[in-house]
C-alpha cells in the first residue's frame, strides 16, 4: 500500500441530496490510481489540501537564509607573515588560510558593490520607466479629455441648432396665426359698416 492510498481512505466524504457518498479528493484518488504515477501536480495538490484542512493554524514560513559576510579585518596584525623568505614551510598552511580567508573577503567586497550598481542602476531604470509612463498617460488623458470637450461642444452646437429651429418654427407659426387673424378681422370688417342708411 503507498502513501497515497492512505491518504484515500482519509479523505472527506459529504453526503448530497440523495443520500449518497460523493468526494471530489476520491475522484481525484481514483484518477492517479487510474494513472499509476503520482506526478508534481498531484504533491502540490496533497499539500494544499494538507494546508487549507486548517485554516486557522498559522503556516510556518521560514526566513530567508543569511548571506554570509567576512568579519572586519583586524586593527592589528600580530604574527603577520608572507609566502616570502621568512615563512617556514612548518606555517605555509597558516599563510594559505589567511590568504583564502583574504580572496574571499576580497571577492565579497566585489559582489556586493556590483549588487548595490546594479540595484541604484535597476531603480534608475525604474524611475525613467515610470516618468514615460506617466507621460503617455497625461498624453493619453490630455487626448481623451479634449475629445470629450469636442463631443460636448458638438451635443451643444446641435441643441443650440435645435432649439433655434424649434423656435424660427414657433415663430412662423405665431406669425401664420397672426395672419390668420388679421384676414379673419378683415372680413368682420367689412360686415360691420356704420354708415346704415335709414340709419339714426
Amino acid at each position: 500500500m503507498s502513501t497515497h492510498e492512505g491518504e484515500v481512505k482519509k479523505s472527506t466524504e459529504v453526503k448530497d441530496e440523495g443520500g449518497k457518498k460523493k468526494s471530489t479528493q476520491v475522484k481525484h484518488d481514483e484518477e492517479i490510481k487510474r494513472r499509476g504515477r503520482i506526478t508534481t501536480k498531484d504533491i502540490q495538490r496533497q499539500q494544499l489540501d494538507k494546508l487549507m484542512a486548517e485554516p486557522d493554524k498559522l503556516v510556518d514560513i521560514p526566513e530567508p537564509e543569511k548571506q554570509w559576510k567576512p568579519e572586519d579585518p583586524p586593527e592589528f596584525v600580530r604574527f603577520y607573515m608572507g609566502s616570502s623568505a621568512g615563512a617556514g614551510s612548518e606555517v605555509f598552511h597558516v599563510y594559505r588560510h589567511l590568504r583564502r580567508y583574504e580572496m574571499m573577503r576580497q571577492q565579497w567586497i566585489n559582489e556586493t558593490a556590483e549588487t548595490e550598481d546594479n540595484d541604484v542602476k535597476f531603480m534608475l531604470r525604474l524611475a525613467e520607466k515610470k516618468l514615460e509612463a506617466e507621460e503617455k498617460t497625461a498624453k493619453k488623458r490630455a487626448k481623451r479629455l479634449r475629445k470629450k470637450q469636442r463631443q460636448k461642444e458638438k451635443s451643444l452646437t446641435k441643441e443650440k441648432s435645435q432649439t433655434e429651429k424649434k423656435e424660427e418654427e414657433e415663430e412662423e407659426e405665431e406669425e401664420e396665426k397672426d395672419e390668420e387673424e388679421l384676414r379673419d378681422n378683415k372680413d368682420d370688417d367689412a360686415f360691420d359698416n356704420p354708415f346704415v342708411i335709414g340709419g339714426r
